[in-house]
């Protein structure tokens, strides 16, 4: 089908959408896509989207190709693979006009299936499979490696580098190496036959067949911009931060989208937790449940043992009781919390960063806790590795807030780096020796300032260094206390332990305009690939903008200081309720009307379009407002506009929010 609309045209800078059924073998070949481009030079930043069921609703595997290197979504598509009937309709709608649309064409499709802007790509998959392979098993597995093979003939990926991956995955089952490789290129056969009208001789790209002259105009071309850099997922990098970071114990319940979290703690700790001897220095325990598990946790860590849980939104809504205790009792606990749609069940596999207050203020009364947000799977790494040292140091419990996008996704990111002469920081503990020099012992006791009292391990002294740990309120000596000055004394220092904690965390991360710049931007976590990118867009509209990452709670000074010398600062989140807008406006008494929220909650994650046409939007506005207001001081209003007076009053004030 001939496109009515030009074909795009583009080398290593396009967005490639796979449209599969869930449990149909697709998720190991689309990755095989994805790593095919990644292996030619090409980064690529892929998503996986898929259902909360097990077996037959859809699944879809988005890979961003950009030599440039922007790692977020884009938004569009401009090569659907349509392997999916149920959603096709959806599906060939996302293409962008000029784009094209790869398609299993055994069966005839009526013409009003298809768009006439787009190039159509037809290979009969199901046909070749049926007149291939007697298995029905190995019908639909190999089909996939099939289209992966016409894939790589149709953007001109380098076949050797497919197989070498494919070496690589059945290294452990040689007898599946070869029908791989033999079903890669069965597809990449029949498309040069039938849609390559290949002529070596004339030293020009192939025309296609049923296409637009030029042929397909998206391909891959060899290049060296991914440099050292590695591809990894969240979870796994967090999950070694932890061993690196000295934790022994987890403790955990499976739930989406954490769950792969502990598995892989589990998997490194059988490599570097275990003795000569063959015994295991670590203990990973699936609880009963959620309330065990950081039941378990706490108690550890009470023991002196690095000790975390790794949950989601509702495991956290299970765990507030315990959260509270390990607040008031200041008991380290590290949870490594992967968000995801909210609230109750809400959407398990979809992306949000929906839970900043309820971690922030976790548990019944007034508390505040320590949250860290990580940007990618290096950060993960590192901030978990950082979770312990400053749980131990502030003697609390410290969330690392990660989400669904970077702890499911693999995403390319710089290498770990680790000092092997860095030493834990174990906070304030007294030892046996400074028991006996006779150190004065106060469990709840504020000896320096900083808020933070000294503690014991058990079994530290036979007779010295002794307390009761409890839930209740208590005097600086830990002894029970219901006396209002004791009370007041100690929650008067958990804040001053919280405000100590502002210079102990990570620092936010500051990008100015090259040109002065009215407007800020604050953002955290996973926004940032796109964050990046869509700075560069509104630079191109010629809208300058300073951005502030934020990297953790409490929030530094700076982070007040960056406000203030802005007229106005967009808050971009990946939640409907403007979470981290609303810690600032709590934790600093900022004005609502100065912080404009930019709000994307779809459940999947937040693309460079979105927040350029947001941002966009609102400056333009403001810009229109404050023209006309400049004309009404010197002209005067009409009639009719002192009637809208007060709408436009209130336009100034709205905070703008937006989701799709």
């Amino acid at each position: 089908m001939t496109p009515a609309h030009t074909p795009l045209q583009s080398i290593n800078d396009f967005v490639v959408k796979f449209a599969n059924v869930n449990g149909s073998g697709s998720a190991s070949a689309n990755e095989l896509f994805a790593k095919s481009i990644l292996r030619m030079g090409v980064p690529v930043s892929p998503r996986n989207i898929f259902p909360s069921n097990i077996q037959g609703l859809p699944t879809w595997y988005e890979v961003r190709v950009s030599e440039r290197g922007w790692l977020g979504r884009r938004g569009g598509v401009d090569l659907m693979v349509a392997m999916n009937p149920q959603t096709w309709d959806a599906d060939v709608a996302e293409i962008e006009p000029g784009g094209y649309l790869f398609y299993d064409n055994s069966k005839p499709m009526p013409k009003s299936k298809f768009r006439d802007d787009i190039t159509i790509i037809g290979v009969p998959l199901t046909q070749i499979c049926n007149a291939t392979y007697d298995d029905p098993r190995q019908r639909q597995l190999f089909k996939n490696i099939m289209y992966i093979g016409a894939l790589s003939a149709l953007l001109e990926i380098d076949p050797a580098v497919i197989e070498a991956l494919i070496g690589e995955q059945y290294k452990t089952k040689p007898k599946l190496l070869a029908p791989n490789v033999e079903a890669l290129h069965l597809g990449r056969a029949w498309v040069r036959e039938h849609l390559l009208d290949a002529d070596p001789s004339a030293g020009a790209r192939p025309s296609m067949a049923g296409l637009s002259s030029q042929g397909i105009g998206l391909r891959v071309r060899k290049a060296d911009a991914v440099g050292d850099r590695i591809f990894v997922e969240g979870n796994a990098a967090a999950a070694l931060g932890c061993v690196y970071g000295g934790a022994t114990v987890c403790a955990w319940y499976p739930i989406t989208p954490s769950s792969s979290l502990a598995e892989a703690f589990q998997k490194y700790c059988q490599k570097y937790r275990v003795d000569e001897q063959g015994r295991a220095r670590f203990a990973v325990i699936q609880a009963e449940d959620e309330i065990a598990s950081i039941g378990m946790v706490v108690g550890a860590g009470w023991n002196g043992a690095r000790a975390f849980t790794t949950t989601a939104g509702p495991g956290i809504s299970l765990m507030n009781e315990f959260i509270g205790l390990a607040y008031f009792a200041e008991i380290p606990v590290t949870i490594l919390n992967v968000q995801r749609g909210g609230p109750s069940t809400g959407m398990p596999t979809r992306t949000q960063q929906s839970d900043v207050l309820a971690c922030a203020y976790a548990s019944h009364g007034d508390t505040k806790h320590v949250l860290l947000f990580p940007e990618d799977p290096r950060e993960c790494f590192e901030f978990a590795a950082a979770a312990f040292d400053l749980a131990d140091r502030l003697q609390t419990p410290v969330f690392v807030m990660s989400d669904l996008d970077i702890g499911m996704n693999q995403r390319l990111c710089a290498p770990f780096e680790w000092d092997d002469a860095r030493a834990y920081d174990r906070g304030k503990v007294m030892t046996a020796e400074q028991l006996e020099q006779g150190r004065e012992f106060a469990r709840y006791k504020d000896v320096d300032g900083d808020g933070i009292p000294w503690r014991t391990w058990p079994g530290t002294h036979p007779d010295k260094g002794a307390y009761f740990t409890r839930g209740t309120s208590r005097n600086p000596q830990a002894q029970y206390s219901e006396r209002g000055a004791d009370y007041v004394y100690n929650m008067q220092r958990l804040l001053q332990k919280f405000d100590t904690a502002r210079s102990l965390v990570p620092q936010p991360v500051l990008s100015q305009s090259a040109t002065p710049a009215p407007h800020g931007a604050i953002f955290y976590g996973s926004t940032s690939p796109a964050m990046a990118e869509a700075v560069e867009h509104l630079q191109a509209d010629g809208i300058a903008i300073d951005t502030l990452r934020v990297r953790a709670f409490p929030f530094p000074e700076s982070v007040r200081e960056f406000i203030d010398a802005h007229e106005s600062v967009f808050v971009v989140e990946q939640n409907r309720d403007g979470q981290l807008r609303s810690l600032l406006v709590n934790e600093f008494g900022i004005d609502p009307a100065r912080l404009v929220a930019v709000l994307h909650y779809d459940g999947t994650p937040i693309t460079a379009r979105f927040i350029a046409g947001a941002v966009s939007e609102r400056v333009s506005a403001s810009f229109s407002l404050r023209g006309e207001e400049e004309r009404l001081r010197t002209t005067g209003p009409r009639d009719d506009e002192r009637l809208n007076a007060g709408v436009q009053a209130g336009a100034r004030s709205k905070v703008a929010h937006s989701a799709g």
